[in-house]
């Protein structure tokens, strides 16, 4: 199994969450991050006075997937939320060794 963690804009997480349900995928987390890459934020102005936004509003999605499963939802997962501009966000997948039900106490089988 694998953890996929899609850092996105909050505008495309609709777009993705639509596109991961057409490939089948239906469990997921969903949570409101900040953070910045490359652009190290923007400029803004409030009240005529300029100053940095280096915390930008992002979304992580978090997946645990079968292994067999994780190149079809990278790519769905790409095209869904790309915009080609700086920002478009970062995708993350890690090994998960294990996985329980909390309400069972079953072990989760890969």
């Amino acid at each position: 199994m694998k953890l996929v963690k899609c850092i996105i804009r909050p505008n495309k997480v609709e777009e993705v969450r639509e596109a991961l349900s057409q490939v089948n995928v239906s469990g997921m987390t969903v949570s409101e991050v900040r953070g910045h890459g490359r652009q190290k934020g923007h400029k803004a102005i409030y009240r005529g006075r300029e100053y940095s936004v280096t915390l930008l509003p992002k979304m992580m999605i978090d997946l645990v997937l079968p292994d067999d499963q994780v190149d079809e939802v990278l790519k769905v997962v790409i095209e869904a939320a790309r915009t080609g501009e700086i920002g478009d966000g970062r995708i993350f997948v890690l090994p998960v060794d294990e996985g329980y039900n909390i309400r069972t106490g079953e072990k989760d089988v890969n």
